[in-house]
């Protein structure tokens, strides 16, 4: 595998998964050590957070550092008390103003694509260095997630959670070799059903392992349509949940050593 992607252009897609996502970190600390640069990236939700900072030429030490952001919920977490989301956007654009600036999807150092749902009309967006906006617009949209985080406004259109369309976005990459990382793949979720005291515990358990099953599906099926080379790693993730920020160390070290000959 890493002589591989030493010697041939890839496309790199990074899923998206809540706090699963900072799983990304430990594959590209890895790809760091072992000199390993793709020709593209694509990314969706955390996924697509990441795949942006990486974009625009930061090291992974230095897009942990931003994600760590979001370790502190207060940091980013506004209550919203109107409109169709529990969370205002403002804070967490305030964290991607500071990041990117006022960089356009046309500005980064290797190719960058973002999935967005549009959710006018469910059909999948893909943002790339052909649409003249912000990187940062453009995040938001990849990243908001229904109902929790506020809908995205480009150029008219409401946007949400890349998710919904494509969660690993192997569709989209452009080589013909991929090195995707799936923080929602077949290790996300135990084989075992709930078996907590309360009642409520199992209801949440079963509940949010229902929606990683569906995701898994939906990358399933992209995958097998395929006729690109696809490396796949998915990340053991079944420990914790997408709201485990807090748990950044934890969820940065199950992408570490997945990478090898």
């Amino acid at each position: 595998m890493i002589q591989y992607l030493k010697t041939h252009n890839f496309t790199l897609v990074l899923s998206g998964g809540g706090a699963l996502g900072i799983t990304h970190l430990g594959v590209l600390h890895d790809m760091e050590k072992y000199e390993i640069f793709p020709s593209e990236v694509v990314g969706t939700s955390m996924g697509g957070i990441i795949a942006a900072c990486l974009s625009i030429g930061m090291n992974e030490a230095k897009i942990y550092s931003n994600i760590r952001k979001f370790a502190s919920v207060s940091a980013w977490v506004k209550l919203s008390f109107s409109g169709n989301a529990l969370v205002d956007n403002d804070k967490i654009a305030n964290i991607f103003q500071d990041i990117f600036q006022d960089k356009k999807m046309k500005d980064t150092q290797v190719p960058l694509k973002l999935i967005a749902t549009n959710l006018r009309t469910g059909n999948k967006k893909v943002f790339s260095q052909k649409d003249d906006i912000y990187i940062k617009d453009a995040i938001l949209a990849t990243m908001a997630i229904p109902g929790i985080f506020d809908e995205h406004i480009i150029e008219n259109e409401s946007y949400g959670d890349g998710f919904i369309c494509e969660n690993l976005g192997i569709s989209e990459a452009s080589s013909s070799a991929i090195l995707a990382v799936d923080a929602i793949g077949e290790n996300s979720f135990d084989k075992t059903m709930p078996n907590n005291f309360f009642k409520t515990a199992n209801i949440l358990e079963m509940f949010e392992k229902s929606i990683r099953l569906l995701i898994y599906n939906q990358s399933k099926i992209h995958k097998q349509y395929s006729n690109k080379y696809i490396i796949l790693i998915e990340p053991v993730t079944k420990d914790y949940k997408t709201f485990h920020f807090h748990k950044h160390k934890e969820i940065r070290a199950t992408g570490l050593d997945l990478l090898h000959d």
